[in-house]
């Protein structure tokens, strides 16, 4: 297995691969990236739009060439509270096929979808769920923490689900999406199995992950560390001062080396933790969002390996302070 070293080494070649290969559609080829979120000329081939660009990826990825794949949201929104626009809803109008996260995490979508005739399918269901705590806001409490993504075991569930939905939709290239699938499954298989011997090498006192959103209880279960956070959801987007307190004493009791927050969010609050804990700033994390084709994360096994590589380093003492 390839280490950790070696990958962040690959970065740079990573990036100008995916810059130029954007628009390839083949299995294995870079994926929409940053154009999901951006209408691409009618081919002729059927449209699955999905929430957001780190769906639109696993989609193309299972998708191949037979069908083009799209984003509602552009690289770098905020996915929770997004509000949809005119040029959204007849973009959806116009799809064949409108896949969505669901668990909760697009709270905008039941409204958006709500008069449209077009079929959607929740592409999470049949995760392993991990419920919101009870400091969130009223309005999530009781709820599953929807970023079931952020696991690559759990994301093996999305693939299967996409490749059913796109055998339905295209039954004449079901064997395709089944074989794309299954090729797909397997690199993250792998992922997991780096992200975990990677994390494993953490000495005990150092597996802590404490980040602006609760966004990686599911990553946090595969690799057996403790998770804090500022705020549970991103719908809620503030730091509180009891939050902020408590994270600060919670890195203060348990040596946390580093702090991380997501490149969707303000990284204000985190950094004031950090200021006043002693902790380095380990970094930005990606969650909803990839990155444009030459930035850090082009593609979602991108995103999975950057966070991995990102938090190894930073609770390692080999990086922080970005």
């Amino acid at each position: 297995m390839p280490n950790f070293a070696s990958r962040i080494a690959g970065t740079c070649l990573r990036r100008a691969a995916a810059a130029a290969c954007a628009g390839a559609l083949a299995l294995g080829a870079c994926s929409a990236g940053t154009d999901a979120g951006t209408p691409s000329p009618d081919d002729g081939r059927p449209v699955v739009l999905t929430t957001f660009t780190v769906l639109a990826d696993m989609a193309e990825n299972v998708a191949g060439e037979h069908l083009r794949v799209e984003s509602i949201t552009k690289v770098g929104a905020e996915i929770h509270g997004y509000e949809p626009t005119p040029g959204d809803v007849r973009r959806a109008t116009e799809a064949d096929l409108v896949l969505d996260n669901g668990m909760g995490l697009e709270a905008w979508f039941a409204r958006f979808v709500a008069d449209l005739d077009v079929p959607h399918v929740v592409v999470s269901e049949g995760v392993d769920p991990i419920p919101l705590g009870d400091d969130t806001a009223e309005e999530y409490r009781g709820k599953d923490n929807p970023h079931a993504w952020m696991s690559p075991v759990q994301a093996q569930h999305y693939v299967r689900n996409m490749a059913d939905a796109f055998a339905e939709l295209d039954p004449a290239h079901a064997d395709d999406y089944a074989a794309n699938a299954a090729a797909y499954s397997a690199e993250l298989a792998a992922v997991h199995d780096e992200l975990t011997a990677a994390l494993d090498a953490l000495p005990a006192t150092h597996r802590a992950l404490v980040t602006c959103e609760g966004a990686f209880p599911y990553l946090a279960r595969d690799a057996g560390l403790t998770e804090q956070y500022l705020w549970a959801v991103n719908a809620e987007q503030q730091a509180t001062p009891r939050s902020v307190v408590a994270a600060i004493e919670f890195v203060e009791e348990n040596d946390v080396p580093a702090v991380f927050c997501e490149s969707t969010v303000s990284d204000k609050a985190m950094r004031q933790v950090a200021l006043e804990s002693g902790a380095a700033f380990g970094g930005t994390l990606y969650v909803d969002s990839l990155s444009a084709p030459d930035g850090p994360v082009p593609t979602y096994l991108d995103l999975l390996r950057h966070d991995a590589e990102t938090i190894v380093a930073a609770l390692t003492g080999a990086g922080g302070d970005a």
